[in-house]
């Protein structure tokens, strides 16, 4: 059985000035940062795809490293970043605050979302076989945007969100027009415990003629989920069929809680 946990260690060794430098996590020795797509290169991609598969959800990572989660969430004062803020009380979305960037994304959103597209494309290229249908994701991100412009979806969609105590976010899903990339990401970038207390991410799946079952996705500080946007197959007695899925965040007890969503379709 594939496992939805997937974690691998942000350091590698690498050569410079003439000497070998150990990047470890396990030893006291000065530590630097792969690169964010040598980072995703490095997950094991098998076992994320088989998480996906069986369930629609992995955990990866950690994708980001403290300072880095720690320049994210400095940003999301910087208005110029932003096309939109949205306040999710004023339209029923729950409580608390997002804010979608604008282009040119920061250069760190922008190396997430095109290194995670490719294996991510995969998948969803078997999802869509699997399902019969006749579209087809391809390879590379720029291809895909393309694709998205065309149809008159030019807005970016990945985001910043805030939660501060009392705060959550109702169960949805993430469209914004007719062209939908069927997986996504969201990296936790507050840590739990100290940062914020409860804010756990939620997912819920609706299978035909059954009741609805929910999933508490545990995360720590840089970790991402990969998660369905709005539906996987799943195999019956009877064949493959489509699982309905929507996500949320409970509430958040106490403190701030910040998170990075990356979608890779683009908005209308």
């Amino acid at each position: 059985m594939a496992t939805a946990l997937v974690r691998a260690d942000l350091y590698r060794e690498t050569k410079g000035s003439g000497a070998m430098r150990q990047m470890s996590i396990h030893e006291g020795r000065r530590m630097e940062p792969a690169s964010v797509p040598q980072r995703i290169e490095a997950l094991r991609w098998d076992d994320i795809a088989g998480a996906l598969d069986e369930r629609g959800w992995a955990v990866a990572g950690p994708l980001l490293t403290p300072p880095e989660c720690e320049d994210l969430v400095a940003t999301y004062g910087e208005l110029a970043r932003f096309r939109s803020r949205v306040v999710m009380e004023r339209h029923g979305f729950g409580r608390g605050e997002y804010q979608y960037f604008d282009y040119p994304l920061p250069d760190l959103v922008a190396e997430l979302r095109r290194a995670l597209y490719p294996p991510l494309a995969g998948v969803a290229n078997g999802w869509n076989a699997a399902l019969k249908t006749d579209a087809e994701f391809p390879p590379q991100l720029d291809r895909y945007l393309a694709r998205c412009h065309a149809a008159g979806q030019k807005r970016p969609t990945p985001l910043l969100l805030k939660y501060g105590a009392d705060d959550f976010n109702c169960l949805h899903r993430d469209l914004y027009g007719p062209l939908v990339f069927p997986l996504q990401a969201t990296i936790l970038l507050s840590e739990p415990g100290r940062d914020f207390a409860g804010g756990e991410f939620l997912l819920v799946e609706q299978r035909p003629r059954a009741q609805s079952r929910a999933e508490v996705v545990p995360l720590a500080r840089g970790e991402a989920v990969i998660f369905a946007v709005h539906h996987r197959p799943a195999r019956g007695t009877r064949g493959v069929y489509r699982v309905a899925m929507r996500h949320g965040v409970s509430r958040i007890r106490s403190g701030n809680r910040y998170a990075l969503g990356i979608i890779f379709h683009d908005a209308a």
